[in-house]
Formats: structure tokens, C-alpha cells, sequence
């Protein structure tokens, strides 16, 4: 059914550590971004994939910790970092529910390139953290290195996989070129969200698999998931080159399930299924794309993956 016989949506071979800590940039005023990481242990594999994760508005390093402690145990370092001014000190300690809070508050500009800008900062120093961890000094592979992140986290994946910032004529990019392969889970639109597609999403140059569903409204416009197709028709259509593009649509997935918790959305019955399709799709483009196992890519080129999914999850790619 997998690539793998011992694939399955509850396969966690390995036992997870959890470590948290934050880096400081003295260049930017003394910036916190704190992270939290996942990491296998108990193991004898010969080097660590990492995967970055950015977090939606009003979240944290906490979130979708379904998904990070499976890839971790699957043999991935994964770290969920954190970004002051859109993380959970938007409603922390504030009156009325959380997601009421965040859609009265106004994010700037500067807010959010300041999101932006925290992957590279981040990327610059984590190397020589983990050098200090005992467990992973040696098996780090920096070489295999993957972003990804839902909601606003998703538009961040998306700039440093290659997406333009900016307007016309001066337009501009955050890109990461450290990065190899992107997950984006509820692709979405960033402050240049009216110009025209193919210009700010065209210069997209990793491999990306792009993950919604078709209850993912936004809880902030209000838009429906289709509001988010757009990221994925366009990516990479302005490169000479072919880049992989990769989209799943959950059926009845909303926007809550990426994160694994539920906000102010009821429970889906279909959470469980959704969550164990959200980790063998992940598992199998990073293993793709990270670990270049050309089983795990011939499975998601082919109808194998279309014949487990069956109905519950559109599945469709671009070369």
C-alpha cells in the first residue's frame, strides 16, 4: 500500500526528546525566537533530515505536535519555531476569545517581514546549537533541509521557498536557498495578494506540496479553501525549469487540523483520518524530496497514492 511495509499512519519506531530554548538577535533589537525540537532517539540511522515548522496567527512552537513528534520518530529533526508579534502574545491574557482578539488586531508590515526574516536568522544559528546536543551533534544532515508551516506560517514557507514580496516593479524576495523542499498547509495569500498570481508565485524554485481542505475557510477573511488554489496553480510557472508541485485536498478538512488544535471550530469526525493523511502525504514528500528514496516518489507519482486516499482526498501534481 506504502513505500515501505512498515509505513502506516501510526508507525513511530523511535522515542521523541523535546528540548526548548530561544536565540536572541542582537541585530534586531534583541528579537526572541524561541523554538521547540524533536528529535529520535534509540536509534542507529546514519544522518537527520531537519524540517523547520512556522507557526499559523496566534500560534506557537506547541502547535501540531501530532505531526512533528511522528516525523521525529520517523528520523527527522524537527523544530517548530516561534515568531514574536504573531505568536500567541497577540490573545495571552487578553479578554473575549482568542480568535476574536487576532482578527481585531492589525498586523504590520514590519510584523510581518519581521516573521519573515526569523527563518534565515534562525537557520543561521541552529547549526551550532545542535552541535551542543549530545544525542544529534554528529547526525545532523543540514544538507537535507526542509520548511514548512500552516496558515501565516504557510506564507512564510512559501517566502522562503521563493515567493515575491512587494508591488510592480519592486518586488523582491526573503528566499532561503538552504531550503531543498516545502510543505504548505493552508496556502495562503500574503499582504501582495493583488498582483497578479503567476508574478508572486512563479518564482517559486523548491519542490512544495500545498495541503488544504474544502471546509479550510479562512478565520480571518472568511474566504473558502478555492481562495487558496491560486498558490498552487502558479508556482514555478515563471522558471525555464520544471519544479515539482504537489496538492492534496482534504475532504471536509478545515483549517484547524493542520495545527491539532481546534480554536473555535466544533469537532470534525473526520479528524483522526485527516491527521493520519496530513502524516503519510508529509512523510512521503520528505522522504522524497529530503532522503531522495525513489520508492517514497514513485508512490506519489502514481495511482497508489490516489487508490489509498480514495475519496477522501483529492491528490494532483505539476511537473
Amino acid at each position: 500500500m506504502f513505500w515501505r511495509s512498515d509505513i502506516s499512519p501510526e508507525s513511530q519506531p523511535y522515542k521523541v526528546t523535546i528540548k526548548r530554548d530561544k536565540f536572541i538577535d542582537a541585530a534586531r533589537d534583541g528579537r526572541e525566537v524561541p523554538f521547540k525540537v524533536y528529535y529520535p532517539t534509540g536509534h542507529h540511522l546514519d544522518y537527520l533530515p531537519v524540517i523547520v515548522w512556522s507557526h499559523g496567527l496566534g500560534g506557537g512552537r506547541d502547535g501540531a505536535g501530532f505531526l512533528s513528534r511522528y516525523m521525529a520518530s520517523n528520523g527527522y529533526i524537527v523544530v517548530n519555531i516561534q515568531h514574536p508579534g504573531t505568536d500567541t502574545s497577540l490573545w495571552q491574557g487578553k479578554p473575549g476569545h482568542p480568535w476574536d482578539v487576532i482578527r481585531a488586531t492589525h498586523i504590520s508590515r514590519k510584523i510581518t517581514l519581521a516573521r519573515f526574516r526569523d527563518v534565515p536568522f534562525f537557520l543561521d544559528h541552529f547549526p551550532a546549537w545542535v552541535q551542543e546536543q549530545d544525542e544529534i551533534a554528529e547526525l545532523a544532515n543540514f544538507d537535507r533541509l526542509g520548511m514548512s508551516g500552516h496558515s501565516f506560517g504557510a506564507i512564510t514557507t512559501q517566502v522562503i521557498a521563493g515567493q515575491k514580496l512587494g508591488r510592480k516593479n519592486r518586488m523582491y524576495q526573503i528566499k532561503d536557498d538552504r531550503i531543498k523542499a516545502a510543505i504548505s498547509y493552508s496556502p495562503s495569500h500574503a499582504y501582495n495578494r493583488d498582483e497578479p498570481h503567476e508574478d508572486v508565485y512563479g518564482s517559486i524554485d523548491k519542490p512544495m506540496l500545498f495541503m488544504t481542505g474544502t471546509e479550510d475557510d479562512s478565520p480571518i477573511s472568511g474566504h473558502d479553501y478555492e481562495y487558496r488554489l491560486p498558490i498552487y496553480q502558479n508556482a514555478s510557472e515563471q522558471l525555464a525549469q520544471s519544479v515539482p508541485q504537489y496538492l492534496a485536498v482534504l475532504d471536509q478538512g478545515d483549517h484547524m487540523v493542520f495545527s491539532g488544535s481546534r480554536g473555535q471550530l466544533g469537532e470534525n469526525p473526520k479528524r483522526g483520518l485527516h491527521e493520519s493523511i496530513i502524516k503519510v502525504l508529509s512523510h512521503a514528500f520528505w522522504e522524497a524530496y529530503l532522503q531522495e528514496d525513489q520508492d517514497a516518489l514513485e508512490w506519489l507519482n502514481s495511482d497508489s497514492v490516489r487508490e489509498w486516499l480514495l475519496d477522501e482526498c483529492l491528490f494532483e501534481y505539476k511537473f
